[in-house]
This record gives C-alpha cells, structure tokens and sequence, in this order.
C-alpha cells in the first residue's frame, strides 16, 4: 500500500459544486455582502518562464484574457502510442509480454534450415533487452521533463500559482472556465462585484440548469477544460445530469486529446484503479505520465505511487521529490514515511522541505491570507 493515494468523492453544498475532480462553479450568491474592510495590497513574486522573478501586481478585477478553442476532434481511446510495459509489469501486474518461447521441431529445424529453439530463445531474449531499454529510457523521460507546474494552475487574474489542493483554493466560472483564486476572488467582492464573473464580468448562473448551459456553450467550441468539467458532471451525476460513467470517460478522452492534463489525470484514476472500466494499469500510468510531462503536480505524485506499488521505492522517491517542489503537501509526507522506512535519506527529506517551503511562499498573497481568514 502506497504512503498516500487520494480518491474522488462529491461534497455537495446549497450555493456551490464541489467535488475532487471539478472545480467549484460559482453560482449567484444570495447573502448579504460583508463589509467592506481594509484592503491588502496583492504584492508577492511570482515565477515566470525562464525561471526569472517578477513583482507581482494589486488583484486587477479588470484583467481579460482570451480563449483560443481547438477543433473538437473524436475521443478514441485506440490512439495513445503503446508505451512500454515491463516497469509496471512487476510485482501488482501481470506482465505484458511473455518470455517463453513456443516449442520448436528439432526435426524441421535440422532438415529446413530453419532457426534452432536455442536461436529462437537468443532472438527473444534481443527483442526482451530491447524493450527494456526502451522502458528505461522511457522512465528517464518521465523524470527529466517538466519539473515546473503547468501554467494552467495559475490564476488568470493575479498570475500566482493557486494554492494545493487547488478546489480548496480557487473556483472556477461556468461562463468562461477559468479558475480563479480565493484572493481575486475576495478582492472583486471588496469591489462590489458578487454576482459577475471576475474574470470575464459575465453574470453568474441563478441555478445549475443555467450553469450547464454555460458549460455546453464552451463544450461545443472545443473548450478542453469545458469538455472536461463536463466528463466530471456526468461522472459524478450532477448539475441535472443522470450519472454516466462510459459518457464521462468519452468525455475525459476527448479533452486529453486537446492537451487537458486533468483529464489525463483522471483517465489515470480510472485505469489504474479499474473505476467503471477493466482494470489497465499500464494504461493508468501512461495517462499519468502524459499530464507529469505537462506539469500536472497530482499525476506526478501519482506515478511515485505506481512505483511504490511495484517495489520500485528509489523512483518512487525521485518522482515525489519533483512534486513537492511544486507545493504538494502529499508527497512531503510520502518522503517522510520513505525516510522513516530507510527508503529515502535525510538530506532528501532536507532537500523536499526546502523545496516545499519556497514553493508555498511563492503562493502566498495578502489577499489569499485574507481570503483563508475570512473563510472562503
């Protein structure tokens, strides 16, 4: 059993959808707006491409963006290239190729010319060393590329990373998809905007009939996050949906092939763990290796899981190691318990609490702070 593996689940309240793998919608408030405090200015660092820091600015409410969406192309589950499967083959898995060499006549072999059971076993031992190298390769890719958080986890208006878990730190806007932190969120409110989108200034939805209508508006533009967040609806049964898992995957497929690594995230979960679909480990990996390589912090922590279950404890380690770097709070625990059981050394728990303490101080705001306090 892995340190930690998280599971999906549904907390419904009276104003707001939220669950593990769909942000929260924001839907039109009915209480009484708080008094107006005394504002924070929103000054912290942030991190741009090419590792460089910049000052960040005030929570601008009026700061747009633009959506560019992509042909919707049709979800297919048949075109993720086979990746090697010998790694997580082991231990948990049956494997995928077998060794054994079919028997052979001796008597054809002799009188044919054709190759001896021993040239047989020599052939297929190549092709075994070949696919092991090329799962090796495979595991070093995985562990090289992308060691930054995907640029999807930054709020579109302050421009910060948003805070792990991200549900319990932003929620997200039916009109536009776009999530949006706690601190800009707080920071509209104190501008008087409660029932407006702050990001893109559309009205909120009065109920979740509306909200769904918002959400099938961006789905037939092409919107990955948009068909995404729809896979979850039906996933979970909500927003008036009736509950259809085979529609979510179909869903979730369609919006990975439009480059949605939460999607991969969640076709991981559902291979890897056989969640209303027959069980493929492999499979689940390779989905979780496409959102690391994007920079997808919970796939990543995801894939140290998998090798834990396969023994693999020093891949393990190296895989938490870049997710908490990126502020995940799991992993750090995950290295602890791999210290703890001599799987992992004190300079790497040292090395994960450094990593951990710079990347929640590059998430911090005063607005956030004020948003926590005031119990958004």
């Amino acid at each position: 059993m892995a340190p930690e593996i998280t599971q999906h689940g549904t907390n419904q309240q009276h104003h707001t959808i939220r669950h593990h793998t769909a942000p929260e919608i924001i839907l039109s408030p009915t209480k009484t707006p708080p008094p107006h405090g005394q504002r924070q200015p929103h000054q912290r660092r942030r991190r741009v491409a090419g590792g460089k820091k910049e000052q960040g600015g005030e929570h601008r409410g009026d700061v747009r963006g633009k959506v560019s969406p992509r042909r919707l192309s049709a979800a297919s589950h048949s075109r993720l290239p086979p990746l090697p499967t010998e790694k997580i083959a082991r231990h948990r898995m049956e494997p995928a190729h077998s060794s054994e060499s079919e028997p052979v006549d001796p008597d054809i072999n002799e009188s044919d010319g054709a190759p001896s059971q021993d040239g047989r076993a020599a052939s297929a031992g190549t092709g075994n060393d070949g696919r092991s190298a090329e799962a090796a390769r495979y595991s070093e890719r995985l562990l090289n590329e992308e060691h930054e958080r995907w640029e999807g986890d930054r709020c579109p208006i302050c421009f910060l990373f948003i805070g792990l878990p991200m549900d319990e730190h932003s929620k997200t806007n039916a009109c536009c998809m776009k999530r949006v932190c706690n601190g800009c969120i707080l920071a509209a409110q104190q501008r008087g905007m409660y029932d407006r989108c702050p990001f893109c200034r559309t009205p909120h939805p009065s109920d979740e009939v509306s909200a769904l209508a918002m959400i099938q508006k961006r789905v037939d533009k092409g919107d990955a996050a948009a068909i995404h967040h729809l896979g979850n609806q039906y996933f979970h049964g909500v927003l008036a949906l009736t509950k259809n898992v085979p529609r979510a995957i179909e869903l979730w497929s369609e919006a990975a092939e439009l480059g949605s690594a939460d999607a991969h995230r969640d076709l991981g979960y559902a291979y890897y763990k056989g969640v209303c679909v027959e069980q493929d480990r492999p499979r689940g990996v390779q989905h979780w290796g496409e959102a690391a390589m994007k920079g997808h912090v919970e796939s990543r922590r995801m894939l140290g899981v998998a090798e834990y279950d396969n023994g693999n404890h020093e891949l393990a380690v190296q895989h938490w190691m870049i997710s908490v770097k990126m502020g995940d709070e799991k992993s750090l625990h995950a290295i602890k318990v791999m210290l703890m059981k001599g799987h992992a050394t004190k300079a790497q728990y040292a090395d994960a609490l450094r990593g951990y303490a710079d990347a929640v101080e590059e998430m911090k705001s005063h607005q956030r702070e004020e948003a926590t306090r005031s119990g958004y």
